[in-house]
């Protein structure tokens, strides 16, 4: 079944989708672009099954969560809006942080507070920039160099979303596309239904986008997410899962770099017949992976 909760900051409201007990270990989803809480529909029950309460908030600016007052989409409000849903939610000590896409790109600075909240993370999708730092002492630099020509063809979305007027009108197809290149082979159509429900408006297009230009133009974070937005570059501290579609059409293989900067405890796996939407992909082999690594909270 099914569950909801809200949380109000004074930036933002953030509605959660919740599954399994409350007072259990919490499991905080974090979703990615272009996807909503509702693509953790088909591992949460499963990870409810093994005893967690998962919680699965909408980004800032995905409906029903509202667009932030305060303008912010950088990587350390999200950081700040996971801490808050956590607190809401109940912490209990042995609460674990699961993230996709940017959801895993607000991980990296999760996994790398020395005062985290959370025992253990997953990341999916998305490796940590400390994977790639220091630039220009990375081991193996001429293998990862010559992963860069394909990288930039897989991530061409993200100039173009610097561009203006153009992007703020291509939802319509932008979406479809991005899942067909990113995970092909899936039926994607009741995603993509959802996405649009929660990011099909113009205003709320223009949030999600707004994610890679805070992320490309840079910019100061309001003060209130500073502290928390120096972490997501350094080093993780907590024992992490890092798991990747053999088929992702969005990124390379970089599981080599993520084995190198990962802290002891951490696994690192290759999900097979899977693309980049590898939880909707092959749910059952994600959340056995996930559960394998955090254990049963029941």
């Amino acid at each position: 079944m099914v569950d909801t909760l809200d949380v109000a900051t004074l930036a933002v409201r953030l509605r959660a989708l919740t599954w399994g007990r409350k007072g259990a270990p919490i499991a905080l989803c974090l979703h990615g672009f272009p996807d909503t809480a509702h693509g953790w529909r088909k591992v949460a029950p499963l990870l409810a099954d093994a005893g967690w309460r998962v919680v699965a908030p909408f980004l800032r600016g995905y409906a029903p969560s509202s667009i932030p007052s305060d303008g912010s989409y950088h990587v350390g409000a999200l950081m700040d809006d996971v801490l808050r849903v956590l607190d809401a939610a109940g912490p209990t000590g042995r609460d674990v942080f699961i993230g996709h896409d940017w959801g895993a790109i607000a991980g990296a600075g999760i996994v790398a507070m020395p005062d985290s909240p959370f025992v253990k993370a997953a990341l999916l999708s998305v490796p940590v920039p400390a994977a790639f730092r220091p630039f220009g002492r990375v081991p193996e630099a001429g293998r990862l160099a010559a992963r860069l020509p394909r990288q930039l063809m897989h991530s061409w979305y993200i100039m173009y979303f610097q561009l203006p007027w153009l992007p703020d009108r291509s939802a319509s197809w932008a979406v479809p596309r991005l899942w067909r290149q990113w995970s092909p082979g899936y039926d994607a159509s009741e995603d993509v239904r959802l996405v649009e429900e929660a990011i099909g408006s113009p205003e709320r297009w223009r949030a999600a986008l707004g994610y890679y230009r805070a992320a490309i133009r840079g910019g100061r974070p309001p003060a209130a997410y500073a502290r928390l937005h120096e972490h997501w570059l350094a080093p993780p501290r907590l024992p992490t899962l890092y798991l990747q579609g053999a088929d992702d059409g969005c990124a390379e293989d970089y599981t080599p770099w993520m084995r190198r900067v990962l802290p002891a405890g951490s696994e690192v796996a290759i999900v097979e017949n899977a693309g980049h939407f590898l939880q909707q992909e092959q749910p059952e082999e994600v959340a056995r992976r996930i559960v394998d690594f955090i254990g049963r909270a029941d």
